[in-house]
Order: structure tokens, then sequence, then C-alpha cells
């Protein structure tokens, strides 16, 4: 069913929602059921019930209320394999229609679940389960992006011109895959007061993660990573033998990948330094705090003010329009590029991730550029606008990037427009997706994208909690 035929319908919904004997919410005929039905879920959460069921009560908006119903439990209901190993926790978590396991997506998609772990012990273990999960992967190898539960199990990557070892999916060096794990670890600590995931392990991975950082940073060559892969895709090929074009050393962190998993084009990649510089405090303050390390947690403080002075010299540019902006990606002998790309990091995003005050008035202008169109990836037509990235191509807008401008919005009536946005872009499937046409939300990519959906739901949930009225109609 598309857009259309919903509007042509709506006058015979239901005016209410009526609640079904197996526990989940319809609308009538307007919203078909879409959830997986409960017998056939990964994972049920008495606490991610509860919250939809009080929020599915009170959206005055019968589309916004399915759509949350079907997208916040969706990385429960579908991606999530949770078990106890050697007495601990763990829990293996696919992004969707990949059945591969992203330290990114893994946490993102299990963040917004934080906050309800105080009354529902299960939901909290599982997410400690997928910090065990995630600690034993970047053991494995911190360069790789996304691993495999099993590691017989063979990669379509399996040729890429890199060290690859068996149980990876890929090995794209990316920043933040190092950064979302200590962001959830850090979360999980201070919402539910458990120390239990600060084991030898996770100690272990994190000294492992201040050691990569440092070996991209550069100082003494190269480092042991270098990545190609044949193909026509330019995105997914990494120049001159595969470290990347160049870079002056200069305390910033090279990522040869973005979060898009596509290669960057000058290797400071700015959003996941300044992501850097938040995950070293979170891992200072637990090696002072849990481990009571001192040194270690100097270690860590170092690296992060050496990460924040570079910021300062290195990240910033004046625009004409603008004033003084954050650049996207720098490479030390001063040149730049403006833009911004969908995924998280993203220069949108920074307030998001604590990286900057969401009144900095660099950010401010920032946000600015990269919300119109001398952004090169935002785009705008008759479906929407917001903003794309080379990964799907030219015209293509993530709802992630809708979801990130309102979860980062201090204004009624923007958040408001993001929401309008992600109601009429699902194109009748009752999910959010990977990207969308600008002239056509039919036309999108990826229809099972657990990030995507759960995020959504994040954003509905901030919004009942601190502007109820924006959901009364």
């Amino acid at each position: 069913m598309n857009r259309k035929s919903f509007i042509a319908q709506s006058t015979l919904a239901a005016a209410g929602l009526l609640l079904k004997p197996s526990g989940t919410f319809a609308f009538g005929n307007l919203f078909p059921e879409v959830r997986v039905p409960v017998a056939k879920r990964h994972f049920s959460s008495a606490a991610v019930e509860a919250t939809i069921a009080e929020v599915l009560k009170n959206i005055g908006n019968r589309e916004l209320a399915w759509l949350f119903g079907n997208c916040f439990p969706n990385t429960l209901d579908t991606t999530v394999e949770f078990e106890m190993q050697d007495g601990r926790p763990d829990t293996y978590v696919i992004t969707g229609d990949i059945d591969a396991m992203w330290l990114r997506d893994s946490t993102a998609q299990v963040w917004p679940y934080l906050s309800l772990t105080k009354n529902d012990k299960p939901l909290q273990q599982l997410i400690a389960g997928v910090i065990n999960r995630q600690m034993k992967f970047i053991l494995l190898d911190p360069y790789a992006n996304a691993f495999y539960k099993d590691p017989a199990k063979v990669s379509e990557w399996k040729s890429d011109l890199t060290t690859m070892k068996p149980g990876l999916h890929e090995r794209k060096w990316e920043i933040d895959s190092l950064c979302y794990p200590i962001r959830l670890s850090y979360g999980y600590w201070k919402t539910t007061g458990d120390t239990s995931v600060f084991n030898a392990q996770w100690k272990n991975a994190a000294l492992t993660i201040i050691k990569t950082f440092k070996e991209q940073q550069r100082k003494n060559g190269p480092g042991p990573y270098n990545f190609q892969r044949p193909t026509a895709w330019a995105t997914d090929g990494v120049p001159l033998g595969g470290y990347g074009y160049p870079v002056k050393p200069c305390g910033l962190i090279v990522s040869i990948f973005r979060p898009s998993d596509d290669a960057t084009i000058f290797p400071f990649l700015i959003p996941s330094n300044f992501f850097a510089t938040v995950i070293l405090g979170y891992m200072a303050e637990i090696f002072t705090s849990v481990y009571k390390d001192p040194a270690a947690a100097q270690n860590a403080n170092a690296l992060r003010q050496e990460v924040a002075v570079a910021l300062k010299q290195h990240a910033t540019t004046t625009h004409p329009k603008y004033g003084k902006v954050h650049a996207f990606e720098v490479n030390g002998f001063g040149s730049y590029s403006l833009m911004d790309d969908a995924n998280v990091p993203s220069l949108l995003s920074l307030p998001y991730l604590h990286a900057v005050p969401p009144t900095d008035l660099v950010y401010q202008n920032t946000r600015k550029l990269i919300l119109s169109p001398d952004n090169p990836f935002y785009f705008k037509g008759k479906a929407g606008e917001g903003i794309g990235g080379p990964h799907t191509g030219i015209d293509t807008i993530w709802p992630i990037s809708i979801t990130m401008r309102g979860l980062t919005s201090s204004n009624d009536a923007e958040i408001k427009q993001c929401l309008q946005l992600l109601q009429t872009t699902h194109a009748g499937t009752g999910f959010m997706h990977e990207s969308f046409h600008k002239d056509d939300a039919s036309r999108f990519t990826r229809k099972w994208f657990a990030w995507a959906n759960t995020l959504f739901g994040e954003l509905v949930l901030k919004v009942y909690r601190e502007r109820p009225h924006l959901l009364k109609a």
C-alpha cells in the first residue's frame, strides 16, 4: 500500500486503537499488521512493550503511532540472538537484511532501550551481552567494521586486499567502529550502575582502541592497516596502495572509511575525531572509577586532549556565507571538504553524541550550511528533503538524517517537519529505510534496516517525553 492509498482510505479508518489478544496494536485496514508475530520475535521486553502501549495510547496521529509501534521494537523483534556463554551474557546483533554485526549499528540499534533497563533485567542482560560480544570482536581485529557470529562463515568480501581473518564480514577501518562500543558501555554503566561488563576483556579492548587510534595518527608512518577492493564502485576502493591520500600528522586520527562505509577523500574525518574525544573521556572515567588505574586514565586523557587541540587548529574554516564552520574532512595540509553525510557520526549529529553543545556558534553555522543546497549531499524534491551521501547515490535522502535533524533540534516547527517527513516517506511499508529518492519515496533502498527503525523510535519517544504536544495530531 502506498502513501496515496493511505490518504484515500483515511476516512474509513477507525478513530481509536484496538488492542488485539496477541498484545499488539492494530489500526484497522488503513494500517495493516506488519510487525513480526509474537511467536516469531527474537526477544521480548516487558519494558519495551509497556512503553509502546503507553506511547500509542497518547499519540493523536494514528499513522505516526503505527510507525512507532512497528519501528521501535524492530531490533528486538528481528535482529538479536541472546545466550549465556561461560556464565556471561552474549548478544549477537545483525544489521537487518545483512547477516553480520556492525560495531556501529549494533550499538545504535540497542541504544534507545537503555532508559528502559532499570525495570527490565532481561533487557539489561541483553545489552550487557552486546557489549561483551563487541569487546570480543574488537580484540579479534580493531580495524574491522563488521563481523560474523560463526567464524566459519565465508564473507562475500573474502577477496578484499587486506588481512581478512576468520569471522570478519568486512575490514573497513572507521574510527566510529571503536567509538560506539565505548559509548554503549558508558551509557549502560551510567544507566544501570552495573560494572560487570568491565572485566579484563573490556579493559584489553579499551587499551587496544587507544593503541589503534595512536597508530592511525600516523606520526611514525602509515601504520599496519591498508585496504583495497577490486571494484568499479569508487567509494569502496582506497588509493595509493590502500593507505589513502597523504595526511600531515597533526594529532588527528585517520579514518580510511566514513560511517557510511564509503572511503574518505581527506582521511582526517572531523565528525569521527570529535566522537573519539568523547569516548576517550569516557574511557578515562571508567579506568579511574572502575579499574582504579590512573595510568590508563592518563593515557586516554592525554590522547583526548591531543585530538581536541588538533580539532581546534584544523577542523574549522570560514565560509563566505555562513561564517566559521566545521569542515567534514581535512588532510592537515590545508585542504578540506565542506559537506555532510547522513550516517552518524556526522557534523549534524555532534550534539547528539555530546561532542559539542547544541548552542555552539560554529555548530549552528555548520548546521545552516549542511541543511541547505550548499551541502552537495542535501537533496530536496517532491517526496521530501534531507541529507544523503555517496553510498546510495545522488538524489537519495536517508531517513536517519531526518531523524537526526529532529533529535538535534530545539525548534518545535523543525521537529514537527521531521516527523511529517518520516511519516510520509515510508512508502506504505510501516518501516524506515536506508534511503529514498527525493521525488519518489517508493524508490527506496533496504527494506529491513534496523538502525533506521530504532532511531526513529528514539525520536518519537524523546518527543513524547519532552514535547508531547507535537504528537497530538
